[in-house]
């Protein structure tokens, strides 16, 4: 590093040197100024992170090809803008927040292009194009500008980012830790290009957010509103989409209140809002209902409604390639079995509806994702079962299974066999979880116990300790 600082400062002296005896004035200045502006040491150490981080990671996501390199390439357009940004923050005076939104445009447009990726249909590289998409939020640190903006500190924030994502990481380097060395080798790169390398690079030279400069031009500023249009012209197009830097706050907002503000302001009105709701009788109280054993129920083969078309496409049912089963798009389906796989397969049931799949035999890994009032009966598993953004599901093993994971889903219930019962169960951003395991003799009922959704912190002896909050019944 040393040497190559060295080169770069004698060639910027005989740069100057140059201009000086040609008598370049005005445009020499300003090239020499833009130049200098490269040859900031902020700037050089910016250039050395890429140099070691991304490039590692982009060499790593070569190896893979695909969509691992596609979202590789990506990071490394990304901190391409942010280095980009950081040389224009040099020569710009700090802009109002309207502006500042139009000068991170660039930036941002980046990361969306990222989070498109993980929309759709899940990937075999999911997990790859989640992480790294989550992760380049840490690069909103260049949009602190100030305690009242809404970020954590510039370092806070991108230790922050990085944890947010580490979730699905974590995932790769299980998955791959005895497959593949090149994942392996992509997840470390990418976790230590934020952890310790922007991070790093952040409390190094920006602790308290980018330093604007004081005597320079203003920043580009936000277009300025369309004119209103005259009789006969065309509507003006929608709005775009939500972006990661906002500039509107809650106290400048003059938009009407949306979501679950407008909801609790219609019910602090007083307006007549639940006449529309359905009186609950005893039938449908839990405590009354005639079925309450708890296992997930199979319905006999051949007994199914015709399949239902959902808005996310037409109902699939199908082994791919030999290696994938996927279960889509099935509705009010009691009946789906699963029973010529074996081991090396995998299993993949999205966007299904009031449905029950059966698996008869073991395979490798089961996924759920984006399905509603769905049961799950399954064997054994070699590596995981998950489930992902889903809403009262209920899953049951009969056989073993080593990692239950469930991720983003609101009410589920999870039914373990006494040879699953030594399974590790994971939850992030989930809620209402309940896993429901053997009595002890044939004839004993079955006992439930609701995962923690909710931990205490204790400041004791220079650290946090965190504790689950227990809960009890009657």
């Amino acid at each position: 590093m040393d040497e190559n600082l060295i080169k770069r400062l004698e060639f910027a002296v005989g740069r100057l040197e140059m201009l000086s005896a040609a008598g370049v004035r005005s445009a020499g200045a300003a090239e020499v100024s833009e130049y200098a502006m490269t040859m900031d040491p902020s700037i050089i150490a910016f250039d050395d992170l890429i140099s070691q981080y991304v490039n590692r990671l982009t060499s790593a996501g070569e190896k893979i090809g695909g969509q691992v390199l596609d979202i590789s390439k990506i990071i490394e357009e990304a901190f391409s803008a942010q280095k980009e940004l950081l040389i224009k923050i040099k020569r710009n005076q700090k802009p109002d927040m309207a502006g500042l939104v139009e000068f991170l445009k660039p930036l941002n447009d980046v990361i969306k292009k990222a989070t498109a990726l993980t929309e759709g249909r899940r990937s075999d590289f999911f997990h790859h194009l989640k992480t790294s998409a989550d992760s380049l939020t840490a690069l909103a640190w260049i949009a602190y500008t100030g305690k009242d903006c809404g970020l954590s500190m510039p370092i806070a924030h991108v230790e922050e980012s990085w944890q947010m994502s580490e979730f699905y990481c974590n995932k790769i380097l299980v998955e791959y830790r005895n497959k593949d060395a090149n994942h392996v080798e992509w997840a470390k790169a990418l976790k230590e290009l934020y952890v310790p390398g922007l991070r790093d690079y952040v409390k190094s030279h920006y602790p308290l957010g980018p330093v604007w400069s004081a005597t320079g031009k203003t920043a580009a500023s936000a277009p300025p509103k369309a004119p209103m249009r005259g009789p006969g012209a065309p509507a003006p197009p929608p709005p775009p989409p939500a972006s990661l830097f906002s500039s509107e706050t809650p106290q400048a907002s003059s938009h009407p209140k949306e979501g679950m503000t407008a909801v609790f302001q219609e019910i602090n009105s007083g307006n007549s809002v639940t006449a529309g709701l359905r009186k609950v009788t005893n039938d449908m109280k839990t405590k009354n209902r005639a079925d309450r054993t708890g296992v997930v129920s199979v319905g006999e083969k051949g007994h199914g409604g015709a399949p239902s078309l959902s808005k996310a496409g037409p109902p699939k049912f199908e082994l791919q390639m030999g290696r994938k089963w996927t279960v889509e798009n099935q509705i009010g389906q009691k009946n789906l079995l699963i029973k010529d796989c074996d081991s090396k397969q995998s299993v993949y049931v999205f966007g299904c509806k009031d449905s029950v799949v059966q698996i008869q035999g073991k395979v490798n890994n089961i996924t759920i994702d984006k399905c509603t009032k769905m049961g799950l009966v399954f064997m054994d598993v070699v590596a995981a079962c998950e489930i992902v953004n889903c809403s009262g599901v209920e899953v049951q093993c009969q056989g073993s299974a080593p990692t239950i994971s469930v991720d983003n889903t609101a009410g589920c219930q999870l039914y373990l066999s006494k040879d699953s019962l030594e399974a590790s169960i994971t939850t992030a951003k989930s809620s209402e979880i309940n896993v429901l395991v053997p009595g002890s003799g044939p004839e004993s009922d079955w006992g439930e116990h609701s995962l923690p959704q909710q931990y205490v912190h204790v400041y004791k002896d220079g650290h946090f300790v965190t504790t689950p909050v227990s809960h009890s019944g009657a």
